[in-house]
Formats: structure tokens, C-alpha cells, sequence
């Protein structure tokens, strides 16, 4: 079985923001931060060398694959910054049509600047996001 390369490391993710180059995506991920803080409860870790974490949860899927992935996390990239989200199909397309300004995949919503989108549905999504992993996922 193949090791996580996302793991949960002792990086300083204040370091790690202040090393953003670009002043506008330094800022956003520091505001990003106190955001995915005050709706999740967690405090921020790093995973791996450039994920933002807020609390944890194990998985395990049906091939066997297993591991601890962050419950809320985000990444300032260069492009955009990445917030990863698992939301139930019924609430996804409502959810994302009402955020403002994005891209989105799959697992993935990418935004240019936080004044882009709407803060408070932002918020939701990351509730509804780690409601629907932890009832994916109940922790023993």
C-alpha cells in the first residue's frame, strides 16, 4: 500500500504564510485562517508541505486504502488559493452557485481573492463539508 504523502507535519503554518510571496494571497490565507478557525473549533496544522488543516479524521475506503486526512483545509497556490470541501450532491450546486466569484472540481473550490466571494456561505460550506465527512467517516 502506497504512504500518504499528506500527512499532518510540524511545520509552523504562520512561517509557512509568510513565506506567500504575493501580499494579497498572504493576507487572504492569514483572514482564511481565523475563518476555517472560528467555524471548525481546530486549530491550524500543516499537512505536508503546503495544506492548512483544521482537525482530522481517519478513512478507510473499500480497496483498503487507509489514512488521516484534515476534516477543513486550504492551500494559498500560486494560480488561487484551493479550499477542499466534501459536500453532499444535494447542497453542492445551491451552495456554490450563491459564493461569489470560484472555480470549482470535484473537491475543490479555487479563488483569486477572498472579497471575491461571500464569507458566510463560505462558512457553511465548510460545516456541511465536515458534517458530511464525519458521517462518512464516524470515528470510533
Amino acid at each position: 500500500m502506497a504512504k500518504n504523502k499528506t500527512t499532518e507535519t510540524q511545520q509552523s503554518v504562520t512561517d509557512f504564510i509568510n513565506a506567500v510571496e504575493n501580499d494579497a494571497k498572504r493576507n487572504d490565507a492569514f483572514e482564511l485562517v481565523k475563518i476555517m478557525q472560528e467555524a471548525t473549533g481546530f486549530e491550524p496544522k500543516m499537512w505536508g508541505p503546503s495544506i492548512i488543516g483544521f482537525g482530522s479524521y481517519h478513512y478507510k475506503y473499500d480497496s483498503g486504502h487507509e489514512g488521516d486526512a484534515p476534516l477543513a483545509a486550504f492551500s494559498p497556490r500560486k494560480a488561487a488559493t484551493t479550499v477542499y470541501f466534501y459536500l453532499p450532491e444535494e447542497n453542492r450546486e445551491e451552495l456554490l452557485s450563491k459564493l461569489g466569484k470560484h472555480k470549482s472540481s470535484k473537491a475543490c473550490i479555487y479563488i483569486n481573492k477572498l472579497t471575491d466571494i461571500d464569507i458566510e456561505i463560505l462558512k457553511k460550506i465548510i460545516l456541511l463539508s465536515i458534517e458530511f465527512t464525519q458521517k462518512l467517516y464516524p470515528q470510533k
